[in-house]
C-alpha cells in the first residue's frame, strides 16, 4: 500500500536519510515549517510505516569488515514452501547483509560482508551451502565500494 506524500513529507525523508539524528526543530527549520506541523508529518509517516527505523550507520573497516562478496544462489525448488524455508534460514546469517530473489538463471542474490576471504570461505562452506534447497553457489567478490545506500 503507497501512502501519498506531499513535497513536505519529500523533504523531511530527504533530510531524516541525511541525518537521521537531527531535531525536529532543526529538522522543521530545514523544510520550511513551524515545529508542530513537522512533528506531526513525522508521527504520520512513522505510524504508517514510511519511516521503519531509526539505525547508527558503522564503518564495516573500522570494525575489520571490509571484505564483500556478492553470492549468486541457485536452488533445487522453488515453490512457495521451498522459498519459505530458504528466506527463514538465510535471515538467521549475520554475515549476509541483503538477500534480493531475482529473476535470472538464478534465485537470490547475497551481498555477504566478512573480515577476509577465508571467513568468507567458512560462511559459504558452512552456512550459505548449507541452506534449504541450495542447488549451486557463484561469488563476486567487490575490489571497491564506489557507492553504497544503507537502509534498515
Amino acid at each position: 500500500m503507497t501512502v501519498d506524500l506531499d513535497e513536505y513529507d519529500r523533504k523531511i525523508l530527504q533530510v531524516l536519510r541525511e541525518d537521521g539524528r537531527i531535531t525536529v526543530t532543526e529538522l522543521a527549520q530545514r523544510i520550511g515549517l513551524s515545529k508542530t506541523p513537522c512533528q506531526q508529518r513525522l508521527k504520520r509517516l512513522i505510524d504508517s510505516r514510511v519511516i521503519i527505523g531509526f539505525t547508527a550507520l558503522i564503518d564495516p573497516a573500522k570494525l575489520a569488515l571490509d571484505h564483500v562478496a556478492f553470492t549468486e544462489v541457485k536452488l533445487s525448488d522453488t515453490r512457495e514452501k521451498a522459498l519459505e524455508e530458504f528466506n527463514a534460514a538465510v535471515r538467521r546469517i549475520p554475515e549476509v547483509e541483503e538477500c534480493h530473489m531475482i529473476a535470472s538463471n538464478f534465485d537470490y542474490l547475497l551481498k555477504v560482508r566478512t573480515a577476509d576471504i577465508r571467513k568468507y570461505r567458512i560462511v559459504l562452506g558452512e552456512r550459505i551451502s548449507s541452506l534449504p534447497h541450495v542447488a549451486s553457489t557463484s561469488t563476486y567478490i567487490s575490489m571497491e565500494t564506489v557507492r553504497e545506500t544503507v537502509r534498515s
